[in-house]
């Protein structure tokens, strides 16, 4: 399992289940009795982002929360993190749990990977949150990944400039409206996932991180419920992208990146309206 307790306190928390995944171990946690609801979140998180989700929408869905390799509980599976490893890891978790026509859920780079998978496989519904991928990846966009690269390998390296700096980036630009425990845990945690980090962003600038592809090719419904202020996946650069569903609905909503944890109320009355149309 992850070695550390900071790494620990965003995962799947008690009671949770360690599944095995055509021999990737994952921790799972599973609440409520509705339609199944699979949540993957973003890196450097865990499954901890979703903890209050099930409280939100009640007994409308059975909220399935995952941590991703080498995150919470969940052992690192020796494979460099990308949202096209991902996709294959939730693929076969999907097959291992035998879920029926689930709803995905995904942030950021777990955006990323449960797109491909709707593409791929039938399932009732997808919901993405601020999901990366949805912009082309030109020489500008190549640059801006170089620099959060050299962030994060400063992370690695324990440069003692890089925890402060790594508290501004969550609290102005990633998370500034996440209740303050849980952006602190994941701040807390820094310096230990940096190196995913870096390894999850120098893949972002590789030809299949451009999911743009995918969203034609989905055929359930999508929700598009994005936190309206985010700087690195704004909605303007992913529109394009996101006109091209055969069937969706656009939700802009409070907060930095994950709207789920910063707008919680809305996010979940708004998910639960949408479910109730598929």
């Amino acid at each position: 399992m992850a070695n550390h307790t900071t790494a620990q306190a965003l995962g799947a928390q008690t009671p949770f289940e360690v599944v095995d995944a055509g021999g990737t171990l994952l921790a799972i946690t599973r609440r409520g009795r509705g339609i199944p609801l699979v949540c993957l979140h973003a890196i450097a998180h865990g499954a901890r982002d979703f903890e209050t989700l099930a409280d939100k929408v009640g007994d409308a869905f059975e909220v399935i929360t995952v941590d991703w390799p080498g995150h919470g509980h969940s052992p690192h599976d020796g494979k460099l993190p990308s949202a096209e490893h991902y996709a294959g890891v939730l693929t076969r978790l999907l097959d291992a749990l035998g879920l029926e026509r689930p709803i995905l859920l995904g942030n950021s780079i777990g955006g990323a990977a449960v797109l491909q998978v709707a593409a791929r496989r039938e399932i009732g519904g997808l919901v993405l949150c601020n999901a990366g991928g949805l912009r082309k990846v030109d020489g500008f966009t190549r640059f801006a990944i170089a620099r959060m690269v050299s962030f994060f390998r400063a992370g690695e390296l324990g440069k003692k400039w890089f925890g402060g700096a790594y508290r501004f980036y969550y609290t102005r630009l990633v998370l500034p409206l996440a209740p303050r425990a849980h952006r602190e845990r994941i701040i807390a945690a820094g310096y230990e996932m940096a190196p995913l980090l870096r390894q999850a962003w120098e893949s972002f600038a590789r030809s299949d991180a451009d999911t743009r592809e995918f969203v034609a090719k989905v055929n359930c419904p999508i929700l598009f419920a994005w936190a309206k202020s985010d700087r690195l996946i704004p909605w303007s650069a992913s529109k394009k992208a996101a006109l091209t569903a055969k069937n969706s609905t656009v939700a802009l909503l409070r907060g930095g990146h994950s709207a789920f944890v910063e707008d919680a109320d809305r996010f979940g009355a708004t998910l639960t309206a949408w479910a109730q149309k598929l």
